[in-house]
């Protein structure tokens, strides 16, 4: 598996993943279905997001990105999302573990994550074994609370470099 950076030509498979509204609202809290490849392409244009796939072999299995925030000194991992054909093996822990590496790699002290409060799948994966077990936290007085429709969703993990 490597984790790579998303080029916009990986826009057309990730757009696909999400097989009804109630999953796009899951993954990136938008409600339009089917997801639109400008939408993914046009994430990429905020100059404070780098997002990364997941692939296996030649093929993209995971997309997830982070929203750096260089004043706080913190990154956010956001938009996480694996194929459908992919799920349920483990490969969205691969993903955030990676995601988490490149994060603290450039530098940066606190790496935060959301999920919606009603993704049970997410949660799941983010609270499984091999993962740290937290306190659910909200967002910090300062703290970028959403990016677009984001505002839905909580932050309940703080991840440190001790996690990988």
């Amino acid at each position: 598996m490597d984790l790579l950076p998303f080029a916009d030509a990986h826009a057309v498979t990730v757009a696909g993943w999400p097989t009804s509204v109630d999953e796009v609202v899951m993954w990136c809290g938008r409600k339009e279905f089917p997801v639109d490849v400008q939408t993914i392409i046009d994430w990429q244009r905020d100059d404070d997001v780098r997002a990364q796939v997941l692939v296996e072999g030649e093929k993209v299995v995971g997309y997830g990105e982070l929203w750096f925030d260089a004043e706080e000194d913190a990154v956010e991992l956001a938009r996480i999302v694996i194929a459908p054909d992919r799920r349920g093996k483990g490969l969205g822990r691969v993903l955030v573990r990676g995601l988490l590496a490149h994060a603290i790699g450039v530098g940066f002290s606190d790496v935060f994550m959301r999920v919606h409060p009603d993704n049970e799948k997410a949660l799941r994966c983010y609270r499984g074994p091999g993962s740290c077990r937290s306190t659910p936290v909200w967002p910090r007085a300062g703290m970028r609370l959403s990016r677009s429709t984001m505002s839905g969703f909580r932050v309940i993990r703080k991840l440190r470099s001790a996690e990988l």
